[in-house]
């Protein structure tokens, strides 16, 4: 049986970043937040969802316990930062990233999971544009 805590982790995001000089990364991490929930709630609304009010109600409770929202929550409030200070610490990161959906069953190769950096590196169709490290 679901409940309502299982809405908060299923919209998550693993990625390396870095803002240009004079932006704000905790900023451009807010904005997409607050953007993709917007859209997403946008999606739920507007398509023939048979979870729509459910999933609205858990995303508007959730939204309700935090002063930060308005109305929906979909994403956590806070973001796990860590300085990518080495070339080891940055490549111990970046397979984490890619063995994630192989540690959750998701698929058995890291570069097989369609919306990860992985197939990137492996030079496979990638859906989502990066640069690679190294």
């Amino acid at each position: 049986m679901l409940t309502n805590n299982v809405l908060c982790f299923l919209f998550y995001l693993h990625l390396i970043a870095r803002a240009k000089e004079g932006f704000a990364l905790s900023d451009i991490l807010r904005d997409l937040k607050k953007h993709t929930c917007k859209q997403i709630v946008k999606l739920i609304e507007n398509e023939p969802e048979s979870r729509r009010e459910w999933l609205l109600q858990i995303m508007a409770d959730h939204g309700a316990k935090n002063d930060k929202n308005k109305t929906y929550q979909l994403w956590r409030n806070d973001n796990h930062p860590i300085e990518l200070h080495s070339n080891a610490v940055i490549k111990q990161k970046l397979d984490y990233i890619h063995n994630n959906p192989v540690e959750a069953g998701i698929v058995e190769k890291p570069e097989e999971y369609l919306y990860s950096s992985a197939r990137n590196y492996c030079e496979l169709a990638a859906v989502l544009p990066t640069d690679t490290l190294g």
